[in-house]
């Protein structure tokens, strides 16, 4: 097969959205199914999804050490041979625990597949990180919109076809990683970090970075709240569960709007200013989340934080790749994705704790504070090495 020369932002991005179409078929899916479709306990479902999480970010590891030790291209194709041979075989054997057994095995392969977008992207050479990784979380939320509008529209017509279409975008996914992403980039991030141009004190640099993926564990145990607990919350309400749908759809239809804005600001604003920034936004989300009781009031506060996830997400990836360089960027984007699944892993179960033994009240307040908390130690670090710069 004849091998690509360089990688093309518009092949990464189409698998970041490919990928995700697919995966937003199931991800929604899962807890209803195997509690109302399969006739399993709510725990058991907790249980399947904690499994989930802990294959997802064994994906997001092995995926990072294999593009930096083995082969790109290989480990690409091991991601969606992993991810889609389990989502045909659903549509044939999705009882239990098949379902659950076959689901694992997928979301390990999401877990490489998220590693190896990411990491490619910090090969794309005719474009700033910045751009790129604004241009990957564009067409991640593209994937989320289209997905979570179809399968409310096939779950009621049959859950095979959702599996059958869910497959379609896998297989195309398989197709176009086949065909397009058939060159090794680890010789393109050993070329971009040259030793003339090395950051002097790079240890400083990780030890940020290391701060900046605590912060981003805590974001993801927040976000997972929306994810998980918030169905409950606000169906207790009295708030029908198509109009807590609806709101993943608008954060979609807002993320794919803004982004082209937030590419805007990066002649006006450092970049490391606008993820703070966006973070704190994100973060006072929940803070006001204490004081929403109606569908009007979550339907601002979800405004709220769909604009500090807009500002902040997109750019943390390309962040993390100017503070360590590419030369070992399979690495560092792994270390990314495994915080971002250990949040969603702690999440739903931190969120139950404290709800059974609290209130939600309580819940919201402390995952407010552990954002804020965190990101203030990144603001610290920061300080410190726009200091030393300066002399």
């Amino acid at each position: 097969m004849k091998k690509e020369k360089t990688v093309q932002l518009k092949w990464v991005a189409l698998a970041s959205l490919l990928n995700n179409t697919g995966a937003a078929f199931i991800w929604p899916l899962t807890t209803m199914y195997v509690n109302k479709y399969l006739g399993q306990t709510l725990t058991t479902a907790g249980v399947v999804m904690l499994l989930i999480s802990i294959a997802m970010m064994a994906g997001n590891y092995i995926g990072g050490w294999l593009f930096d030790h083995w082969s790109s291209y290989r480990t690409a194709l091991l991601g969606v041979t992993c991810s889609t041979i389990p989502i045909i075989l659903l549509i044939f054997i999705h009882g239990w625990p098949w379902y659950a057994v076959l689901m694992v095995i997928n979301s390990f392969g999401d877990g490489i597949n998220m590693t190896i977008v990411n990491s490619y992207g910090t090969a794309v050479a005719n474009h700033p990180a910045r751009f790129v990784f604004n241009y990957i979380y564009m067409a991640f939320n593209v994937g989320v919109v289209l997905g979570t509008l179809l399968v409310g529209v096939l779950l009621p017509i049959s859950v095979v076809l959702v599996f059958s279409v869910a497959s379609a975008f896998y297989l195309g996914l398989t197709l176009m990683v086949l065909f397009t992403f058939n060159i090794e980039v680890k010789s393109i991030g050993q070329q971009r970090s040259k030793p003339g141009r090395r950051i002097k004190g790079r240890s400083k640099f990780i030890a940020l970075v290391f701060l900046i993926l605590i912060n981003v564990m805590t974001i993801h145990i927040s976000y997972s709240l929306w994810e998980s607990v918030m169905a409950v919350h606000m169906t207790n309400m009295g708030i029908p569960f198509y109009a807590y749908s609806l709101l993943w759809t608008l954060n979609g239809i807002i993320i794919i709007i803004g982004q082209p804005l937030v590419n805007k600001l990066s002649p006006y604003m450092r970049l490391s200013t606008q993820i703070v920034l966006g973070i704190l936004i994100f973060a006072s989300s929940f803070f006001f989340l204490i004081f929403a009781h109606n569908l009007v009031e979550f339907v601002i506060d979800f405004v709220v934080l769909t604009i500090g996830e807009t500002l902040s997400f997109a750019g943390l990836p390309a962040w993390i790749t100017q503070l360590t360089g590419t030369a070992n960027a399979g690495h560092y984007q792994g270390l990314y994705n495994i915080v971002i699944s250990v949040g969603r892993a702690i999440g739903p179960l931190y969120g139950g704790y404290v709800i059974e033994h609290g209130n939600y009240q309580e819940l919201f307040f402390s995952v407010f504070m552990l954002m804020i908390v965190t990101l203030m130690f990144v603001g610290i670090k920061l300080f410190h090495i726009h200091q030393q710069q300066a002399r």
